[in-house]
């Protein structure tokens, strides 16, 4: 809507609370708000200097404004909320994935059942949640299954039925489960009760329905109904057990709700903690969108008002960091400094200060990934690749002058180092220098094996060396008869082109293209790799070579004098004396006559 139109308008707007509601070109609603006088607030829109891309971009799709007038601000807080809950325009505070989070229903029909679900349907039934801890959630249906006897058939126990003597009882009413509610065993005054101790649960008032069970053992006992209350005896452990897991925060008995916030860029969380009788009986973290500027106080305004109406919260004490506009009558706000109360808003703050963390390092993650696909196209396009190549996997060899040949593989996921598909190769069919045959040994060792264990084989193979490598490397799997599913490379040491077996020409990467950095990254990583493989077993080497082949110098002594000395160098540097008293006159001798025969030959 442009300035020019909304001043005509402008005049007619209500100075008085209430809300305003934007509507597209297509009636559809965009943003709901509250406002203490409409005129000001709708305004500020249309002509305030300062304002965010996304009010911009609202601003330009309004084409029609409606007003509400109520009698308060709190009515206007309350018809936001609930116009927003019910359409959730784009541009208003909105649950994140909220449809994804389970709810515990308290079905509308005779004889409720009591189940979770991850839908929420307007049918009349009381829908409590939605919890994020789907464990905590499984857990305390357990509970209450366990504790409180409910049917969970799907039998339409309406009492014409039950009245006709259509059902039968089932193997839950044997067990105890159930008190047989579809032949009249049990009435609905009597399973609306147990419905009730439900509900004391679900609110996290556990001593009503110990208290009612109590009360139940001692009518079962007093009717010598020994083993019934017996039964009894077993729930009520089963509560205190279920109690007993709560932490102790504060010695203060009556109900608290806290709350706490963190929030960055157009993401929310709030955290929540249900503190009953001094425990934290219940938590939930509450993700939250918010497209346009709203301060904390609104949004968490806005979230209190979400928890307390969708899971029947009724503590009359409310624990916060700081005020917020919106409050209910009756109701208690407590902004701690000290105690008991201020360390329980603290751990609240940790969880949603958490939850906020994670949602940054997965974003961080989702951007690295989005990236890397596009390296990934880039270099499938490049190499003309019928596949993205997701999986890569690159092989060198290593040896100085021939001696300690070894091969190094490493793999590439998605762009990225997959550390546990290392691979190392101690080359065992090849005498002196020869590269090729290297190359072709480790090459199939690795598909070979890939192979048997039938694992997935990777959409590039990138061979460090020459044309002479490659080839070999090719042979290694056409005799696997693979050559056909893979594609495999080359890459000239040095210049860092990738050249094919039968092409003449080359193909050079652009220096400053990802795909160029992401080749360069997978060589340097197998040098390193290779490098490092192949300096450890010439350690070893070394140590072999010079304690190993001397007679009556055996693997102990050999650990004794290493753990002393470090290496082979100090154990010659070091006086007969020293030896002497680190492995005994007869050893040193030996060991001092066979380092002097060496230095003599």
């Amino acid at each position: 809507m442009e300035k020019a139109v909304f001043k005509q308008i402008q005049s007619s707007i209500p100075q008085e609370p209430g809300i305003y509601q934007y509507y597209d070109e297509k009636g559809k609603l965009l943003y709901v708000g509250k406002a203490k006088n409409l005129r000001k607030r709708v305004s500020s829109y249309f002509f305030a200097k300062q304002h965010s891309l996304k009010t911009i971009e609202l601003v330009q799709k309004i084409k029609d404004i409606q007003f509400t007038i109520v009698n308060s601000e709190h009515d206007a807080f309350m018809l936001e909320n609930e116009l927003i809950k019910n359409y959730q325009p784009k541009y208003n505070i909105n649950l994140k994935d909220d449809k994804t989070y389970p709810y515990i229903v308290i079905k509308n029909e005779p004889f409720p059942r009591v189940f979770l679900t991850r839908r929420k349907i307007k049918d009349g039934s009381t829908y409590i949640g939605p919890f994020t801890h789907v464990l905590a959630v499984r857990e305390l249906i357990s509970h209450i299954k366990q504790t409180i006897p409910l049917r969970n058939c799907t039998l339409p126990l309406t009492p014409k039925n039950i009245a006709q003597g259509k059902f039968k009882v089932c193997l839950e009413y044997h067990l105890g489960n159930c008190l047989g509610p579809c032949q009249n065993f049990q009435s609905l005054d009597n399973y609306n009760e147990s419905i009730e101790q439900v509900q004391h649960l679900l609110k996290g008032n556990i001593k009503p329905v110990v208290q009612h069970l109590k009360q139940k053992m001692q009518d079962e006992s007093t009717a010598m109904a020994f083993e019934k209350a017996a039964l009894t005896k077993k729930k009520i452990e089963e509560l205190a057990h279920f109690e007993s897991k709560s932490v102790v925060y504060t010695k203060q008995q009556h109900p608290m709700d806290v709350f706490s916030i963190a929030m960055e860029q157009d993401q929310a969380y709030v955290s929540y903690l249900m503190i009953r009788e001094g425990k934290i009986i219940q938590t939930h973290i509450l993700p939250l969108t918010v497209p346009l500027e709203e301060t904390k106080e609104t949004i968490l305004s806005f979230a209190i008002h979400y928890f307390r109406s969708n899971m029947g919260l009724d503590a009359n004490e409310i624990i916060l960091p700081f005020e917020i506009e919106e409050k209910e009558n009756n109701i208690k706000y407590t902004l701690p400094q000290l105690g008991d109360k201020e360390q329980l808003l603290a751990l609240s703050q940790k969880n949603a200060d958490y939850a906020l963390k994670e949602w940054k390092h997965k974003q961080q993650l989702l951007l690295v990934s989005e990236t890397q696909n596009e390296v990934l196209l880039e270099l499938q396009k490049v190499l003309h690749l019928h596949q993205v190549p997701t999986h890569i996997e690159c092989f060198d060899n290593s040896n100085i002058q021939g001696a300690y040949p070894v091969s190094a593989m490493v793999c590439f996921k998605n762009g990225l180092p997959s550390k546990s598909d290392y691979r190392k190769f101690n080359i065992k069919s090849v005498v002196g220098i020869n590269d090729f045959a290297s190359m072709k040994e480790s090459v199939y060792r690795r598909y070979a094996s890939v192979l048997d264990k039938k694992l997935a084989l990777p959409q590039l193979i990138i061979i460090d060396g020459g044309k002479g490598q490659l080839s070999s490397a090719l042979e290694a799997i056409t005799e696997l008869g693979i050559q056909d599913k893979v594609t495999m490379v080359g890459l000239a040491k040095n210049l860092e082109e990738l050249f094919f077996v039968n092409d003449s020409n080359s193909i050079q990467l652009q220096w400053n293209s990802e795909a160029h950095r992401l080749i360069r990254n997978i060589r340097d990583e197998v040098h390193r790799f290779g490098i490092q493989f192949h300096r450890s077993k010439r350690s070893k080497g070394a140590l072999e070579t010079g304690l190993d082949n001397i007679k009556g110098i055996g693997p102990q002594t050999k650990e004794m004098l290493l753990l002393y000395f470090k290496s082979v160098s100090k154990i010659k540097a070091a006086s007969p004396a020293l030896l002497t008293e680190i492995i005994g006159t007869k050893k040193a001798a030996i060991l001092v006559a066979a380092f002097n025969n060496v230095e003599e030959q």
